[in-house]
């Protein structure tokens, strides 16, 4: 047998006032119901909760525990419907962002400060994918926020533009490229080493650079799908690699840049990229605070 919310109210009150009458004026009520509501509390719980008699209640050994948990379980139902609109609202809930490793590089910390600074109720859950498996996990609503690369279906999601970026040539310090006094171009890396993006897991990059610098491809001694790693390989002398100006930040040791020539001037792109039918309403207030904002520097 289930009990009620008005029992356990009624109880509460009982305990807190060990008089029926007493509690009966609280709930703003006659004894005789409030009497009926506890003895139906008592038989659903199976259990005595109180011993009462012309002169004086007392709680059982079992009431007292079970009043504990009669005030958490009221104390959860009377905070339920403000939650419940908090969530439908967007102002609590969890929004999980999935991000590539080069956008952590300011990027992704400015984007956490600001939602948790509107959106304090709101949780924030972090997943380090490249952007094809951003796209996946989009698809199949594990993540609600990408900050990915483009291109994208745009049937099934909808971008927002958070940032551009210079792309800088990465090479050896004391290499001859740095010393040059000027922008590197396709002809002054044609004969270099490359440590190059993976085609795979780092596709817009290497397509990237390709279409900027033609014989990278040619000239690629590793591919890899990660910049830090990349740049450690710079560093070992492997080669030299194109990475967005957001790497320098990593200040590898032995590692120097140089801005590599480019018909457009910030050519790298990161975007917000999210489904255009999620029924996440966090997702939606947290794309308010980031789109009320101009691209990120």
């Amino acid at each position: 047998m289930a009990f009620t919310l008005e029992q356990l109210r009624g109880f509460v009150a009982v305990a807190d006032e060990l008089h029926f009458g007493r509690a009966a004026a609280r709930l703003k009520m006659t004894q005789p119901p409030l009497s009926r509501q506890v003895q139906k509390l008592e038989r659903a719980v199976g259990a005595q909760l109180l011993v009462r008699d012309n002169r004086r209640v007392e709680l059982t050994a079992a009431g007292e525990v079970f009043l504990l948990e009669a005030r958490r379980l009221l104390s959860l139902a009377d905070a339920a419907p403000d939650l419940a609109r908090r969530v439908s609202s967007g102002s609590t809930g969890m929004v999980r962002i999935g991000f590539t490793a080069a956008s952590t590089y300011g990027t992704l910390g400015m984007l956490l400060n600001r939602l948790s600074a509107e959106l304090p109720e709101v949780d924030l859950g972090l997943y380090e994918m490249v952007t094809g498996e951003q796209v996946s996990a989009l698809r199949n609503e594990e993540i609600d926020l990408g900050l990915a690369r483009p291109p994208f279906d745009h049937k099934t999601f909808s971008s927002h533009l958070l940032h551009r970026e210079e792309m800088l040539v990465a090479a050896p310090a004391g290499d001859r490229l740095l010393e040059l006094g000027r922008d590197v171009n396709a002809d002054d890396v044609s004969d270099e080493p490359v440590i190059m993006h993976s085609p795979v897991e780092a596709r817009y990059f290497h397509d990237l650079v390709v279409g900027i610098v033609p014989l990278a491809r040619q000239n690629t001694v590793h591919a890899v799908s990660q910049v830090l790693t990349m740049l450690w390989l710079v560093a070992a002398g492997r080669g030299i690699a194109f990475v967005p100006a957001s790497a320098a930040r990593l200040s590898v040791p032995g590692v120097g840049f140089v801005r590599l020539a480019t018909a457009v001037p910030q050519p790298a792109e990161l975007h917000l990229l999210w489904r255009r039918d999620s029924p996440n309403p966090a997702l939606w207030r947290a794309l308010e605070v980031l789109r009320g904002f101009a691209p990120l520097p």
